[in-house]
């Protein structure tokens, strides 16, 4: 008869682990603070939960890719936010956070001499006005002392239709008893760095305003993208 074999012991299954599991926006909120998060988790924490077939944080990083990052976020508008996963309603969410946020700089904005923290006045400009598809021309108006009386939007066009005319400036200028003005406008490339025509226009609207009366206290050029440009402040 042949030797019987020692019989093998049964060897254990390996065991299975899981991936393990990333961390969600919430919990490195809680954990490390909102500077922690990136983008797209801070919107996924507005969106809260996501559609049947997205989380909340790929339609987030969606929404960033197709409008070009936060600076698309700006100017965008309930329609341009809709899309599947985000409705009417987070749809508002969204813009109701933008309109805070614009809230929150205004307020940083020094009611005496704006422009004595132009970085401040630019930001804020830049939240309230910014488009990511077409160039907006506005000015901030100061009484004698320099204090901010209030700001308003003029021009809206395309990149090549923007144009900076001094006469309605000038007259708002007038009718709210401002004795000088802060030009501003937006660059939708991100580039803030001035045009021939930005030169051209910040003479004629400085030359005009002495013939008023009204003095141009800068032009500032601000971005979506946190980038400025003070003429005054940069040698015009």
């Amino acid at each position: 008869m042949p030797p019987k074999r020692p019989q093998e012991k049964a060897q254990p299954a390996p065991a299975t682990t899981s991936p393990p599991q990333r961390e969600s926006p919430r919990t490195r909120l809680l954990k490390r603070g909102p500077s922690a998060l990136a983008d797209a988790e801070v919107i996924a924490l507005l969106l809260r939960t996501g559609g049947r077939e997205s989380s909340a944080l790929s339609i987030a990083h969606n929404l960033l890719s197709t409008l070009g990052g936060l600076s698309g976020l700006l100017g965008a508008s309930t329609g341009r936010l809709r899309r599947k996963g985000i409705g009417e309603a987070r749809a508002s969410v969204l813009i109701a956070a933008l309109e805070l946020a614009r809230r929150l700089a205004r307020l940083k904005v020094p009611d005496r001499k704006p422009m004595s923290r132009p970085g401040h006045v630019a930001a804020y400009l830049a939240l309230r006005y910014f488009s990511p598809d077409q160039e907006v021309i506005g000015a901030l108006f100061v009484d004698a002392r320099n204090r901010l009386i209030a700001d308003r939007e003029f021009f809206r066009g395309s990149l090549s239709n923007a144009t900076v005319e001094p006469r309605p400036l000038l007259k708002e200028g007038l009718l709210r008893g401002a004795a000088g003005l802060i030009l501003f406008h937006t660059h939708p490339s991100g580039d803030p760095t001035p045009s021939p025509q930005d030169r051209t226009a910040t003479r004629r609207l400085e030359e005009a305003g002495k013939v008023v009366g009204v003095k141009l206290i800068d032009h500032l050029i601000v971005t979506g993208r946190g980038r400025w440009h003070s003429m005054r402040g940069n040698g015009g």
